[in-house]
């Protein structure tokens, strides 16, 4: 089957084509900005990319086209695909329908933390002999492949409350039915499809509605948009995390690098790795939970995680040039900026930290978390803001009360620029932003190289 996909250098829908592709469909697909890590990935794996919408891609046309959920009516392709009556159908409903089914579905979910806790999941089944099936929204550096089929039941899922498709708007997680459920935490996002936090409560009480009597729920005990929608109605055993949870860490060092992970006040062991901050410590908890409902007893999980590298983009550094170090980051929301520059703080010490941060998700364009940005870089010693022309509010104004030195920039020349002033050996550079940023971690490097 000809499989061809609208929107496929989205994380998610990249991944997709990634297992159609190794489900031995003829896959291709197109999309509007053409840019790695997906676009390399996928042009390893041989599926042909088209920059653009332009409808003459499908003709000849191909058995079913997947529409990912960035597209919507007036688009030329999406228009084309109506108008021919070619067979359509959302990325969510395609992966339950033809690689989910029948599977033990191993779902993440929450505002924060999917794609890491995705990545560790796999990892710790993966150490474990389970050879599971992941669809991961990044590219972990223990794989170097966001997706693949696996040789055994178990299937690891990012699931996303972001809605299906323009014509599906119901959140992609709702088409997954997993038999365990990691739910992170819970706050407001995605301002451009849900009015209020309460709506997205709404959705993933829809989630928990479809997780079977025999699975396993865990969540945070401490997060209280968490709890309500437990108090909506669940069917399902409950684990919890953290603060007043079964599942507990103590820290044995400050930046989170270095824990002892213990279940209803038995000590289970300790974990030592690479990653930093208390969000990852969070993220750990609810993977060993998870690992463990599938018979991975936790000690064996603990090893795992001790050689867990991470994912692409994600406090991943990129380059260290002249003694000044860059890191690239994914962090999209005032939470995991504030919490991305927390675990680097404790992990540098005193050293020098510039923050540049694009504010580029839906969210952030619509300015759903302008009143909490100023705060949210409040550990680092100079912040750099991307404003684009066509931003649509007071970037300027928003962050006019940080605590510490800032600048708004309309240009990366002008941000390239006024790092280099600043950058001294020993200077730790983290570059946050959900899309491309126009290559500039790269061009940082090369900068400060010249």
């Amino acid at each position: 089957m000809h499989i061809h996909i609208l929107g496929i250098c989205g994380t998610f829908m990249g991944s997709l084509a990634v297992l159609a592709k190794e489900l031995g469909h003829q896959v291709s697909g197109c999309d509007a900005n053409v840019y790695p890590p997906m676009s390399t990935q996928l042009e390893a794996q041989g599926i042909t990319l088209i920059q653009g919408y332009d409808p003459t891609q499908l003709s000849p046309a191909p058995d079913l086209v997947v529409i990912g959920n960035a597209l919507s009516r007036g688009n030329p392709a999406v228009e084309y695909v109506l108008n021919q009556g070619l067979p359509y159908v959302s990325g969510p409903q395609w992966l339950a329908e033809h690689v989910l089914q029948g599977r033990w579905v191993l779902a993440v979910a929450g505002t924060h933390g999917k794609t890491t806790t995705s990545s560790m999941l796999a990892w710790v089944l993966e150490e474990a002999g389970m050879s599971p099936g992941f669809l991961i929204g990044g590219v972990p550096q223990n794989f170097g492949i966001s997706a693949r089929l696996g040789e055994t039941p178990f299937f690891v899922v990012e699931a996303d409350e972001y809605d299906s498709a323009f014509f599906d708007k119901r959140s992609k997680f709702v088409h997954y039915r997993p038999r365990t459920a990691i739910l992170n935490n819970l706050e407001y996002d995605h301002a451009d499809i849900f009015p209020d936090l309460a709506a997205i409560e709404r959705q993933f009480h829809h989630l928990l509605r479809t997780i079977p009597s025999d699975g396993l729920v865990i969540y945070p005990a401490a997060e209280a948009a968490l709890q309500r929608v437990i108090e909506m109605g669940c069917w399902t055993p409950l684990q919890t995390t953290g603060e007043g949870g079964q599942w507990q860490a103590r820290l044995l060092s400050a930046d989170g690098s270095h824990f002892e992970v213990s279940l209803a006040g038995q000590p289970q062991g300790v974990v030592e790795w690479a990653m930093t901050g208390q969000h990852n410590v969070a993220n750990a908890l609810a993977c060993l939970a998870a690992a463990r409902h599938v018979g991975v007893v936790p000690a064996q999980g603990i090893a795992a995680l001790n050689a867990f590298k991470s994912v692409k983009r994600r406090m991943e550094t990129v380059a260290e040039v002249a003694g000044v170090t860059i890191v690239d980051d994914f962090a999209h929301h005032p939470t995991a900026i504030a919490t991305t520059l927390e675990g680097l703080r404790q992990q540098i010490g005193a050293a020098q930290l510039i923050a540049i941060v694009e504010p580029r998700s839906n969210s952030m364009k619509l300015g759903a978390h302008r009143d909490g940005l100023a705060q949210s870089v409040k550990l680092a010693d100079q912040v750099f803001w991307y404003a684009p022309a066509n931003l649509g509010w007071d970037l300027a104004a928003a962050v006019a009360d940080s605590p510490v030195p800032t600048e708004v920039c309309d240009s990366l020349e002008q941000i390239i620029a006024a790092v280099k002033t600043l950058a001294t050996p020993g200077t730790q550079i983290v570059v946050m932003s959900n899309g491309a940023f126009g290559g500039l971690p790269g061009k940082l490097a090369l900068a400060l190289a010249n």
